[in-house]
């Protein structure tokens, strides 16, 4: 049995797959991080972040599978460790503050706005990104940086994206190494949200029923990309994910009034 969810759930969870879904298609940008902040509208952050963690990792799965031979393996050593330490830090965040859920909601707000903030200024950031080497500091500290990020909203692409920029990586290898990248953190946030209560029956049967819509989101995402470039979709997306992050840090949502 299904909990019971409002109807404006049902309405930000369908919108949240359907994104997912076509960010996997194709549309770059990682459109994808649009899902937790919509989902928080409606619903607790912790219960919107577990509800999209094994779709998350259904799509890395296939993602992985790809990419399995295109990667940059010493990147992913310099990463991984951080992201780990990463995602015990956000598992303590989340915690520590699970029931002040107003808390909460402002920092998955935050990261939404800066999550579009980077992507409004990632030419400018690439462009003083000088190219070189990075060193396992600088690997440590964007991994956690990206694993803390990802364990509260799924959002941890750009400080991935600023390590990896100066390497000046071919694109296949750049994709591929995000993609284990995060196969890995998805794999990892398991355990503490398992240790948290968030992996509950009900919450795995919602996302059975959402799984399907991933499937819609693919193959709207292939109809789209035809279409459409990825400058105009990502724009649009960008402009709902700003105005979901402010209204998480504002408050004055009504989609939080229609809630009551």
């Amino acid at each position: 049995m299904l909990p019971e969810y409002p109807a404006v759930f049902w309405c930000c969870a369908a919108s949240a797959v359907i994104l997912v879904g076509i960010a996997k298609a194709g549309f770059g940008g990682g459109v994808g991080v649009v899902a937790t902040p919509l989902l928080a509208l409606a619903i607790p952050v912790a219960d919107a972040a577990a509800l999209m963690l094994p779709l998350l990792i259904a799509c890395d799965i296939l993602a992985v599978a790809h990419y399995r031979t295109r990667f940059d393996g010493r990147s992913l050593w310099l990463l991984l460790p951080g992201a780990a330490g990463g995602v015990v830090l956000g598992a303590l965040f989340f915690g520590f503050f699970r029931d002040n859920e107003r808390l909460l909601q402002i920092g998955v707000g935050l990261l939404a706005v800066a999550f579009v903030a980077y992507q409004a200024a990632r030419a400018l950031i690439t462009g003083i990104l000088a190219r070189h080497r990075p060193r396992a500091v600088e690997g440590a500290f964007w991994g956690a940086l990206s694993g803390f990020a990802s364990t509260l909203a799924h959002a941890g692409g750009p400080p991935v994206a600023v390590f990896l920029l100066p390497q000046r990586l071919p694109r296949e290898i750049f994709v591929g190494t995000t993609a284990i990248f995060f196969a890995v953190v998805n794999l990892l946030k398991l355990v503490p949200y398992a240790c948290l209560g968030l992996l509950r029956a009900g919450n795995l049967r919602t996302t059975l029923v959402l799984a399907p819509l991933t499937y819609v989101g693919v193959r709207l995402g292939v109809f789209l990309n035809s279409r459409f470039t990825d400058a105009w979709f990502n724009r649009l997306v960008y402009a709902i994910l700003l105005a979901t992050g402010l209204q998480l840090v504002l408050g004055r949502s009504l989609l939080l009034l229609l809630r009551h």
